[in-house]
């Protein structure tokens, strides 16, 4: 795989974590997703030999982005790396998913996994709760984006070359035209006031196609839109949300069906 060496003073860094162990990615894959992983496979430190992505085994879809399980295949050999699902039912309590995660992270630990790669750039929950989940597992989170400004992320994700494609918006907040569309500089001047231009706060997710670290574009084509609405937990404990980003009463989220071509 060939990637880009960085210019000095492209706002490229190097995480330096002296790590020996193997390391998995978490992978989603979305834009912060990719621009992260392009970051780790800088360092000559780290090097993921695993992407890891949870998807809803009743609709073999990547959890929450909607993407076809066959697509994020398609997109794990395009980016050369094997893939590793953790499949789940649709909407998970809180305690089936930890304790899907504990088996996977067992069996992971056992095969020489130590480090665990994330895309996360600014929730500190959901950051604590990463990593304290996997240090009882003995495993160490890594977070390349952290606390860097979204804007000047996303500008260099477009810069690099990255291609990317809106496949779920929050309806609250976006509506029904901003799914399907791809991410480039005219869709950030036309988002609304008060949306994170990365999506952090969940406003969006995204498909990535191609890109610096890819061997060659996923091809796809759009289909249907359809609305989708996610009742809120009836448990306080028994969700993802963080105290920055508490959950509504429901949510209603836009989809883009994106086919395979």
């Amino acid at each position: 795989m060939k990637i880009p060496v960085p210019e000095k003073g492209s706002g490229i860094f190097f995480i330096q974590t002296g790590m020996t162990g193997k390391t998995f990615f978490n992978w989603s894959g979305g834009k912060d997703s990719a621009l992260a992983l392009y970051h780790v496979l800088q360092d000559p430190t780290i090097r993921p030999e695993l992407l890891v992505t949870s998807v809803n085994q009743t609709y073999n879809r990547v959890s929450m982005h909607g993407v076809r399980e066959a697509l994020l295949i398609h997109q794990a050999n395009a980016l050369g790396m094997p893939l590793q699902q953790l499949r789940m039912h649709d909407q998970p309590t809180m305690e089936e998913y930890n304790r899907s995660m504990d088996a996977l992270m067992l069996d992971l630990h056992s095969q020489g996994y130590t480090h665990s790669v994330f895309g996360d750039i600014f929730l500190e929950d959901l950051r604590k709760y990463r990593e304290a989940k996997l240090a009882e597992r003995g495993f160490t989170a890594v977070f390349p984006l952290w606390k860097r400004d979204t804007r000047d992320l996303i500008l260099e994700f477009l810069d690099l070359g990255f291609k990317t494609i809106t496949t779920c918006v929050k309806a609250e907040l976006l509506g029904e035209e901003f799914a399907g569309r791809i991410i480039d500089r005219d869709f950030l001047k036309d988002l609304p006031a008060g949306v994170d231009p990365c999506g952090e706060n969940g406003e969006f997710h995204t498909f990535v196609f191609d890109g610096p670290i890819f061997k060659y574009p996923v091809s796809f084509k759009t289909g249907e839109k359809l609305f989708r609405e996610y009742t809120a937990p009836k448990e306080k404990d028994d969700n993802c949300f963080t105290t920055e980003n508490p959950p509504p009463k429901n949510m209603g989220f836009w989809f883009c069906d994106l086919i395979p071509v």
